[in-house]
């Protein structure tokens, strides 16, 4: 990919962001005979206060130095929140902050990781940032067997019946994986890992091309989910995402002396053959 390629992501993003606004929303009349959902390029720059040939350069990369005031100004006609807002400023005022990229380096575990994995008596695994699975626990597999090291995340929820099936809000998780991988892309989207993977979720996914599509963007949150376990049932669990040395630490937790802890605690006696009643949380 140039690197006029890489710019370009802004006039993507610009492109998918105002499709999702409706006229309503932006306080002007919606008028009749639409050709485009959303708001009409024209439209956009009228509200942010600049012309709408300037507008059009920003969507078609042909200008690659807007002003922050600008992609502010951008980012309230557009309704973006402050995740998106950000995003939106790195991507616009990359083309004005030129470096060299750094030659990334291979993905590894750090020791320290194993050993902690080792030692917790909860499902825990250590993911890249395309959420390839780069180690787990006895109790993750036992968990999800999805979580077996070589494993990747979003294509397992978004290819693998058995894991849809896993996930109670199936629809839900998609999107946030999606957005979640978006913003830990970023404009670097011609690393071989992402190319890869995007290249085969685009060809075999309909609901990844369509979330793909949208530029939504999230950031690497924890939160609390609800999953279909096929032998202990339904599992309410909390989960951490702990970033370390440019992997990510992910745990699940179920609250103490809930009935989620107690299948938890069955769960982890079959897959390391402890009695149940000696474990600790």
């Amino acid at each position: 990919m140039s690197e006029d390629d890489r710019v370009n992501l802004l006039g993507e993003y610009l492109r998918a962001r105002r499709a999702l606004v409706t006229p309503e929303q932006a306080g002007i009349p919606a008028g009749t005979n639409r050709r485009v959902p959303g708001l009409r390029r024209e439209e956009v720059a009228m509200l942010a206060g600049i012309s709408a040939d300037y507008y059009l350069r920003l969507e078609r990369g042909r200008d690659k130095n807007p002003s922050a005031q600008v992609l502010e100004s951008l980012a309230r006609v557009l309704l973006l929140d402050d995740l998106e807002r950000e995003y939106l400023l790195d991507l616009g005022l990359a083309g004005s902050r030129p470096k060299p990229r750094p030659r990334r380096r291979p993905e590894r575990v750090p020791a320290r990781l194993h050993q902690l994995l080792a030692a917790v008596q909860v499902p825990a695994f250590v993911e890249g940032r395309a959420f390839d699975v780069l180690a787990s626990n006895e109790l993750a597999v036992a968990f999800n067997p999805r979580l077996k090291p070589g494993q990747n995340r979003l294509r397992s929820l978004l290819l693998d019946p058995e894991e849809q099936a896993f996930h109670q809000d199936w629809e839900r998780s998609a999107e946030g994986f999606v957005a979640v991988f978006r913003k830990s892309v970023g404009d670097d989207t011609d690393d071989p890992r992402v190319v890869e993977l995007v290249g085969e979720l685009a060809l075999s996914s309909e609901r990844f091309r369509r979330s793909w599509a949208r530029h939504d963007v999230r950031g690497l949150d924890g939160g609390t989910t609800t999953v279909n376990h096929p032998v202990v049932g339904e599992l309410r669990l909390h989960r951490e995402k702990l970033p370390v040395e440019g992997v990510v630490l992910v745990l699940y937790y179920a609250d103490e002396g809930s009935e989620s802890d107690e299948k938890l605690r069955l769960l982890a006696s079959v897959a390391t053959g402890t009695p149940a009643r000696t474990l600790g949380t």
